[in-house]
């Protein structure tokens, strides 16, 4: 279906179901979902459609914006790399002076690393008691697919990007590896246990996503 929203036109998909409320999910790649309760008039969806116009073309274009490819980093004192969230100069993070491209990127990779560490042993300590679970080793680690992981001994691994994330979205992180110490599927149970813990874990896995280009050196 379309409608349109201050000159913009939009596509969604409209999906009918048991439930009694309508709500309007945008996912990561900007499809929209609105579901309904069965019965609920076009007229209806059309309304609430319109009524969340605004947000929706926020959503839509935030997502635009973060899946568009990054901008080669710039490796000086004003050169500009996130950390927590939110976009710091390369001085605020670490002593630039007199020092070349190589140098510069080896220290900052070395930064996120040692603060990737600090964060998750101090958010770690947490969760770890809220989901009565103990990982048996924590590591920081550099890759290019996965965000963590756990192993069937226990060892959880953390990539050391994740420094560039909210806190929050690190939170998700550390939950979602603490669970797999119990559930080692992406099964109900495993969802579930994920969910008694952080209820709005899919807005921080549609963070990642979308994020996930410019959390990057």
């Amino acid at each position: 279906m379309k409608a349109e929203i201050e000159n913009t036109i939009i596509e969604y998909n409209v999906q009918y179901g048991n439930g009694k409320k309508l709500s309007i999910h945008i996912d990561s790649s900007g499809f929209i979902t609105v579901k309904v309760p069965k019965g609920t008039s076009k007229e209806m969806i059309d309304s609430a459609i319109l009524s969340k116009g605004i947000w929706i073309l926020e959503k839509i274009h935030e997502i635009r914006k973060a899946r568009e490819l990054p901008k080669a980093r710039e490796y000086h004192a004003n050169g500009k790399f996130l950390y927590i969230g939110k976009e710091r100069f390369l001085h605020e993070l670490i002593d630039c002076s007199d020092l070349n491209e190589e140098v510069l990127k080896k220290n900052l990779k070395k930064f996120y690393k040692d603060r990737c560490k600090t964060i998750v042993e101090e958010r770690i300590k947490i969760y770890q008691k809220l989901l009565k679970v103990k990982p048996k080793i924590i590591e920081i680690v550099e890759s290019k697919v996965k965000w963590g992981s756990c192993s069937s001994d226990k060892k959880i691994t953390f990539n050391f990007r994740l420094a560039m994330a909210p806190v929050e979205v690190i939170d998700y992180v550390i939950v979602h590896e603490l669970c797999h110490i119990t559930h080692m599927n992406h099964d109900r149970s495993f969802w579930r246990r994920v969910g008694s813990i952080m209820p709005d874990y899919k807005d921080k896995e549609e963070y990642l996503a979308r994020h996930s280009n410019s959390m990057s050196l």
